[in-house]
């Protein structure tokens, strides 16, 4: 069983920044996991952020494309966030997932789920 802890939630303005992290309880690399970001908004379906598979190679929604960074620190087995520009549209829990298929983007394709985090961006 996999754990996924994520980290770094918060306020922020418009036009501001934050980072957000994913701490897994195994090796994301040696176990060739895929980690991906989704967020969900109050009332909205769950939407793919970003993803990294396990050779580094990074993929993202076209929301975010040229504003957040997703990138890993293989000896942390922890995944990152970094969002620039955040906009109100941002808002939502932050949920990071983990699962073996490769450029993975919908939620059936991920098999482990943390509990999330909670961004809120005020205009």
């Amino acid at each position: 069983q996999v754990q996924l802890l994520e980290s770094g939630g918060g306020l922020v303005q418009a036009g501001g920044s934050l980072r957000l992290g994913c701490a897994a309880s195994v090796s994301i690399v040696n176990n060739k996991y895929t980690m991906g970001w989704f967020r969900q908004a109050p009332g909205k379906a769950r939407e793919f952020v970003a993803g990294i598979n396990w050779t580094g190679e990074t993929y993202y929604g076209d929301s975010v494309k040229g504003r957040f960074t997703i990138s890993r620190d293989n000896a942390k087995n922890t995944v990152y966030l970094q969002m620039n520009t955040l906009k109100p549209e941002d808002t939502g829990v932050y949920y990071c997932a983990g699962g073996r298929i490769i450029m993975a983007r919908t939620t059936a394709s991920y098999a482990y789920w943390g509990l999330g985090t909670q961004v809120t961006v005020s205009s």
